[in-house]
């Protein structure tokens, strides 16, 4: 008898493939970012290496170092019928380039009573935990999923890195994808993807099936999520695991429909807890099933502070799978 292995992929492949994919695919689809053609190497993190010379620098193209520059011109592409995705290197530059994002790219749609489409995506990588200082490892969700207009995404495996930038990427609306730095540089693996997929957005995946609590991630805190359901569940304790996936819009109804039947929540994120998405989110789930939960809902997140650039530090300041676990088990015994 013979048996077929599930081929592997990283993140940076599953990506630079769905970039691969929708170059080839359409030709109003551009790239373009800071050092992202091959003369340069193909990105800091070599996420688009050898998208230039299969698909040429016109539609590969390497900016200045310039986030302005880069927004701008990604916007009145999009305005013009491209479909361009900028790359803005690190996600605190952002930043740099809000007034582009937030005031066009999110708004002129409105703006335009509906006459306006920009089909722009914005690929960043952002994530702490490997000692790149404050300035290089904010996890800013909370800042574009307040903006009205912007999409939100955040890919927690290879597979789902791939089906949600293509539909980022074929969206008529502004798109962020957030890359996590250390699922690049832990080289974390997962199934590859069927070529050609698409991930809703919007569309939440549940990981883990359980009776007893909701816990709510998305991004790298999936996978502590997913070990802290297998660690529980060894005792017994039914968690289930839903990702989000997408931020904005998250998927309101596969959450509130799980704690309707678990009547316990968690929810966490690598952000700083305090005003995070999981705010959000909790208050939503008190608003709509005050009545129906057995215990409150509960966040966790990393420290309120800047992300500390030494190493021990660092570790203090992030959340952790023992900070998961223990406010799992807090709402169970509530």
């Amino acid at each position: 008898m013979t048996t077929t292995e599930t081929p592997m992929m990283t993140l940076v492949e599953a990506t630079r493939l769905a970039l691969d994919d929708a170059l080839a695919a359409d030709p109003s689809v551009l790239l373009l970012g800071e050092d992202i053609a091959d003369d340069e190497g193909g990105g800091v993190l070599h996420v688009t290496k050898g998208l230039s010379a299969r698909h040429g620098t016109g539609r590969v193209r390497s900016t200045p170092i310039s986030e302005q520059a880069i927004m701008g011109a990604a916007v009145g592409a999009a305005i013009a019928g491209m479909r361009p995705v900028a790359e803005i290197m690190l996600m605190n530059f952002v930043a740099v380039c809000m007034d582009q994002l937030f005031n066009h790219a999110a708004k002129l749609r409105f703006m335009s009573g509906g006459q306006t489409a920009v089909p722009l995506t914005v690929r960043t990588v952002t994530g702490a935990g490997a000692g790149f200082g404050a300035q290089h490892s904010d996890m800013l969700e909370a800042w574009l999923a307040h903006a009205p207009g912007l999409k939100v995404v955040i890919p927690s495996s290879p597979a789902d890195a791939y089906g949600l930038l293509s539909s980022c990427i074929s969206d008529d609306d502004p798109c962020v994808f957030v890359e996590h730095t250390l699922l690049y540089y832990g080289g974390a693996a997962g199934p590859a993807p069927e070529r050609g997929s698409r991930i809703p957005l919007g569309q939440a995946n549940v990981v883990r099936t359980g009776g007893d609590v909701t816990l709510i991630a998305y991004g790298k805190p999936v996978i502590e999520a997913v070990g802290v359901a297998d660690t529980l569940g060894r005792e017994g304790i039914g968690v289930e695991v839903i990702d989000l996936r997408t931020v904005s819009p998250w998927d309101e109804t596969t959450v509130l429909e799980s704690v309707a039947r678990t009547r316990r929540a968690v929810i966490a994120h690598e952000a700083v807890r305090r005003f995070g998405v999981g705010a959000e989110i909790a208050a939503r789930i008190h608003e709509e099933l005050h009545d129906t939960l057995a215990a409150p809902v509960g966040r966790v997140g990393s420290a309120f502070c800047p992300v500390p650039f030494a190493m021990p530090m660092e570790y203090r300041y992030l959340y952790s799978a023992e900070a998961i676990e223990a406010a799992v088990r807090a709402t169970l015994r509530a």
